[in-house]
């Protein structure tokens, strides 16, 4: 055993053990964390029940509500390519389990996943038996790796995205990270930087491939066309009123986005400022940063049947809304890449036909940023007043803005089917 592995397992377990009981203690106070404490700790038997006889047993990994998403493509990829495979998608969160119950129910088994508690992480895959265990993304969970690999299940980490700053930090300890990614039998990267960087990480290039990010599939049934005429109805917007979206906006960001709109407001005084932020608990956090702004506006959630919208800046402050946003956007600004947070996913919105904006720090989306650059289709902005200058270029010139859309639309749409390809990489694991 890696010495370093072990040293893992010893506090891993001494954490566990010695936060069991007041953690247990408050679950039953508060109530969170209640629902599928057993699965959470390995001890829930129910998957065994689910599954087919004979079939090959497919235990499927997204930790979060985006990764469920990507899970959906590629399960549906999957049962086309192995109709008879029974599969399991586990979660981290409660919020991604409710979404995998609603979009997945009939195509799988959802549970919690265990803790990376060594005797949770063996009782849970004792009780589930998978043929192969996949990981999504960027989960690297060293118990439960090293534990199916000990009990010869099949290891994946599908759909693989290593960003530089991931890197970084896994590299401070290589020979660890080396040892946990040795259990694993194919790795199927986004890009090909991802491959060099989990080569560095440890892995075997001889079991990595590059298939493209999965997430691009999903779009286009996002993009709904009827979608744009219910939000517009519902957010009292005139067909002529241009919509500044600031997507998944975080800290240090609103305070620049607000300055570009003070700007743009002089010229386009209609302009509507939608802020989305990627924690909605900061809601109240940017509302006070508009009343020292002297900023008027509403909360989402006042907004609907009986309440129109009547300020000009709206806080989006509920979950699941943001992808449909996009279709009523003119200017769309992708946040956490005006701070050095990694970006968020600008095909998102580029799949609506949308001119794309974002700051200089993509780091977690740099495949998607070079797709869009690439077909002359993304906008780089270093500062408030460079995001206020583009924006007001594009809105004096609505042509421009409508090849900026087009183009990203098809960029996208040129972008698509990983989702099959990742599928036939476990496909071939299963035979």
């Amino acid at each position: 055993m890696n010495i370093l592995y072990g040293a893992y397992i010893a506090i891993s377990s001494a954490l566990f053990l010695s936060c069991a009981f007041p953690f247990w203690l408050y679950t039953r106070i508060t109530g969170r964390y209640k629902n599928g404490l057993k699965e959470r700790l390995g001890l829930r038997t129910r998957p065994r029940e689910r599954s087919r006889v004979g079939s090959r047993r497919i235990w499927i990994h997204a930790a979060s509500l985006g990764e469920v998403r990507v899970a959906k493509s590629i399960i549906l990829s999957l049962k086309r390519i192995s109709p008879a495979c029974s599969v399991f998608l586990s979660t981290t969160t409660e919020h991604g389990r409710n979404l995998a119950e609603e979009i997945l129910r009939d195509e799988a088994m959802i549970l919690f996943a265990p803790v990376d508690f060594i005797i949770s992480v063996r009782k849970a895959l004792y009780h589930t038996r998978p043929d192969i265990l996949v990981f999504l993304e960027t989960e690297i969970w060293p118990a439960w790796i090293v534990e199916a690999h000990r009990m010869g299940i099949k290891i994946a980490m599908i759909n693989g995205r290593i960003s530089n700053r991931s890197k970084k930090w896994y590299l401070k300890v290589p020979s660890f990270f080396g040892y946990i990614l040795g259990k694993v039998d194919r790795f199927s990267m986004i890009t090909d930087s991802d491959r060099m960087r989990i080569i560095h990480m440890g892995a075997d290039p001889r079991n990595i491939e590059v298939n493209g990010n999965a997430k691009y599939d999903l779009l286009k049934e996002l993009a709904d066309p009827s979608m744009e005429a219910e939000i517009r109805k519902t957010l009292n917007l005139k067909d002529t009123c241009p919509v500044l979206i600031a997507g998944s906006s975080r800290g240090g960001e609103e305070s620049m986005v607000i300055k570009a709109y003070e700007v743009i407001r002089k010229e386009f005084p209609e302009t509507v400022l939608i802020i989305a932020p990627r924690h909605i608990e900061r809601s109240a956090e940017i509302a006070s940063l508009l009343d020292r702004n002297n900023m008027r506006y509403q909360l989402r959630s006042e907004i609907g049947a009986d309440h129109e919208r009547s300020e000009q800046v709206i806080i989006i402050n509920n979950f699941g809304e943001l992808s449909r946003l996009y279709s009523v956007g003119t200017i769309i600004f992708c946040g956490a890449s005006l701070v050095p947070l990694g970006g968020q996913n600008p095909l998102e919105a580029a799949a609506w036909g949308k001119a794309v904006f974002y700051g200089p720090y993509m780091d977690d989306f740099l495949d998607a940023k070079a797709i869009l650059e690439e077909n002359n289709a993304g906008i780089q902005v270093s500062d408030p007043e460079m995001l206020a200058e583009k924006a007001l270029e594009f809105l004096k010139d609505p042509e421009l803005l409508k090849e900026y859309g087009t183009r990203a639309r098809q960029a996208v749409r040129q972008n698509q089917g990983a989702a099959e390809r990742h599928a036939r990489v476990i496909a071939d694991l299963v035979r």
